[in-house]
């Protein structure tokens, strides 16, 4: 199955590489002009053109870069004058720690709640958890961010507000990204084990006389979990590729802000590398996240 699901993203990493070379290309706006800040006369742009390629026809340009892809060389940057792949290397890492703390976070609010909802349906805490995950679901990660930092930042002083100087510069930033992910996990937590409960074999095992504890967390949450792996699983794939807003408003050196200077400055390496790594880390999350299907229902085999 693994085999078969990569030979499968192969024609999707061309088609993502295709459309964003197409689509910044055809957008406005000359990368040489915006380094020079047009203070050149067209001689030295014409030749900075031609050192760069761009003077070469577009096919050209696009069948190089993938060629040069393949072979793990996305190019040297615009503007940084150094290769994108060096530069994703540099910012990744930060972006890491950002999902990974995101996604903690995620998971301990969402399945937490999701778990909550579902044994007291219908009360006052499931009412008020589906409302409050509603509510950040629609709220848009800038404006939520930004609230964060005049709430907690601001007004009580208890975090920093910008930069990445240490552990402290991620307490915020998860936060703010993790609790979007954690109302779509609880929704789906709660939808799923109101579900598993429902089941003959659970009716059985509390007929048998077993703690309500052992019931939910050992026979039905495990069994809820499958459907919720999903979105886990595309959740942490999309916190990997770089929270572009996050990273912008708190000022944190990730590959979300990298990709957003990479469209500021018309850096099209930058701009095709980020895109291109960000599809493969998609692909990857969701072969992991059929991977493990096996392991938590024994009904479902890899071929």
């Amino acid at each position: 199955m693994v085999r078969r699901r990569l030979l499968v993203a192969i024609p999707v990493l061309i088609g993502v590489t295709l459309i964003t070379f197409i689509l910044v290309n055809v957008v406005p706006g000359d990368p040489v002009l915006m380094m020079l800040e047009k203070r050149a006369d067209q001689a030295t742009i014409d030749r900075i053109r031609h050192q760069m390629g761009l003077d070469r026809p577009l096919p050209e340009q696009y069948l190089t870069f993938l060629v040069k892809a393949c072979k793990g060389d996305l190019g040297e940057s615009f503007r940084y004058k150094v290769p994108v792949t060096d530069l994703i290397k540099q910012r990744f890492p930060v972006t890491i720690k950002l999902a990974t703390s995101a996604m903690f976070v995620a998971l301990v609010i969402g399945l937490g709640v999701g778990i909550l909802s579902a044994v007291k349906q219908y009360s006052v805490v499931d009412h008020a958890s589906m409302v409050g995950a509603l509510a950040l679901v629609s709220a848009p990660i800038f404006w939520v961010a930004i609230l964060s930092q005049i709430v907690f930042g601001l007004n009580l002083k208890w975090l920093p507000i910008s930069g990445y100087y240490g552990i402290q510069y991620m307490v915020l930033p998860a936060l703010v990204l993790g609790v979007r992910p954690a109302a779509g996990i609880a929704r789906l937590t709660r939808s799923s084990m109101l579900e598993v409960i429902r089941q003959d074999y659970i009716r059985t095992a509390r007929a048998k006389g077993l703690a309500e504890r052992p019931v939910i967390f050992k026979h039905a949450l495990k069994n809820a979990l499958i459907p919720v792996v999903t979105i886990i699983g595309l959740e942490l794939g999309g916190l990997l590729t770089g929270s572009i807003l996050t990273e912008t408003v708190f000022g944190i050196p990730g590959l979300g802000r990298l990709a957003i200077e990479g469209i500021t400055y018309r850096d099209f390496p930058v701009i095709q590398g980020t895109v291109l790594f960000t599809a493969v880390v998609y692909v990857l999350a969701n072969i992991i996240v059929d991977i493990s299907y096996a392991f938590l229902d024994p009904r479902i085999r890899l071929s």
